[in-house]
């Protein structure tokens, strides 16, 4: 695949979500599909590449998560996730639209999250998540809002999910000091 055929389709709520398709190739041994290719995001420096993977058990939620630094690109290995994405811009036309999208197993589908859009999944299933970040990790930069806060509007469907310690002490977005929200 080249950069002239790239999978990118634009989210259809949130303006600079897309979201790549991904194809696989499969016969009898398994499947091989291209996931990521810097030259689909030419908008984006990837000199600070930094991998990484998270594995959840079905029910886990981890989020929400935002960053002024940092983009996340999402691919999941193996299972399905219930991904929510709040629009934290305030110059966005889509500022506080929330979503949810599944991704996985039943969708193969790589997920591109800029700054400043609050993300974050339920694991529906076992789940193993890869993502690229355009910056190493820098713990200022790691930022949440809770993943339960009315004012979000996100459908996560989810009953009585587990949640991280740090997550249930992200405050609701009323309560985060303006310096602390994208702009």
């Amino acid at each position: 695949m080249s950069a002239a055929s790239s999978p990118l389709q634009p989210h259809a709520f949130i303006p600079d979500v897309w979201i790549a398709e991904v194809t696989a190739f499969g016969d009898a041994r398994g499947a091989f599909m291209e996931t990521f290719r810097r030259e689909w995001f030419p908008w984006v420096s990837w000199d600070r590449l930094q991998g990484n993977c998270s594995l959840s058990s079905a029910g886990v939620l981890r989020g929400l998560h935002y960053h002024h630094r940092q983009i996340d690109y999402w691919f999941v290995t193996r299972g399905v996730i219930r991904v929510g994405l709040v629009d934290l811009r305030p110059a966005s036309p889509a500022y506080l639209r929330g979503t949810t999208l599944e991704i996985g197993d039943s969708n193969r589908a790589g997920l591109f999250v800029p700054s400043g859009v609050a993300h974050g999944f339920y694991a529906l299933t076992d789940a193993t998540l890869t993502y690229l970040v355009n910056n190493y990790y820098d713990g200022t930069d790691e930022l949440g809002v809770a993943w339960d806060d009315p004012a979000l509007g996100v459908d996560w469907n989810a009953d009585a999910p587990m949640l991280s310690a740090r997550d249930l002490q992200n405050p609701r977005l009323a309560d985060i000091p303006a310096g602390r929200l994208p702009r």
